[in-house]
């Protein structure tokens, strides 16, 4: 077996593209105080009282797209932290802008493999994982690139304290379907009821429910 059939499979496409002015001047401003690179490979520890500056819960934010909803939770979560992760960089360029224009300091922004950053972080750190509206990966041939895998989740669910919630959302109702199982048949993980977790809207929730479809949530915590 060769070092590249080893590597782990990828659940997101690399994407790249144009940053406006705004985005490119929150990037200089903003990324060496609240952003950081994850490299391929690094197993070393992510200190994230270090990263933070204090002992706060974390809430792990993987796939925040153009981070709207991601700066609306911080600015109305500010006694937890927030470690968003993404590929896109238009969108680490957009969350940068709304983190200077909203002052959120219990926000940092992470690119690259969100996989790789979670193992990184100690176990029973996360006080949440969001995952909301993925990559759906649609077709079978693809669909062992989709996030919400049992591995994937197992280690999600190692990250979170005993009681930490998994949140995890979607429109793609064929994705619905494999998360429910995935999430059910996971021993350490309780489902809870949608209520207790409300989110914002997000970019990706509008796409689908104008393209007319359903959008399904899914909140476990963990009881293990």
């Amino acid at each position: 077996m060769t070092e590249t059939d080893m590597r782990p499979i990828r659940t997101f496409h690399p994407r790249r593209g144009r940053m406006s002015a705004r985005h490119h001047d929150a990037y200089s401003a903003l990324w060496p105080a609240l952003g950081f690179t994850v490299v391929d490979g690094d197993r070393s520890d992510l200190d994230l009282t270090e990263l933070f500056g204090n002992g706060a819960p974390v809430v792990l934010e993987i796939g925040f797209g153009m981070g709207d909803a991601t700066a609306e939770m911080a600015a109305q979560d500010p006694k937890r932290n927030y470690l968003a992760v993404e590929v896109h960089t238009p969108g680490i360029g957009n969350l940068l802008a709304l983190a200077g224009e909203r002052n959120l300091t219990n926000l940092r922004i992470a690119h690259g493999d969100a996989m790789q950053l979670v193992h990184r972080i100690a176990p029973g750190s996360l006080d949440a994982v969001h995952v909301y509206f993925p990559d759906p990966w649609p077709k079978a041939r693809h669909h062992k690139r989709r996030l919400i895998q049992p591995s994937n989740v197992a280690l999600l669910r190692d990250r979170l304290r005993p009681g930490g919630v998994l949140h995890c959302a979607t429109d793609w109702p064929d994705y619905a379907e494999a998360m429910a199982g995935t999430l059910d048949a996971d021993p350490g993980l309780s489902l809870l009821p949608e209520a207790k977790n409300p989110r914002p809207t997000t970019k990706f929730e509008r796409r689908g429910s104008e393209a007319g479809r359903p959008i399904s949530d899914f909140l476990y915590a963990r009881s293990l």
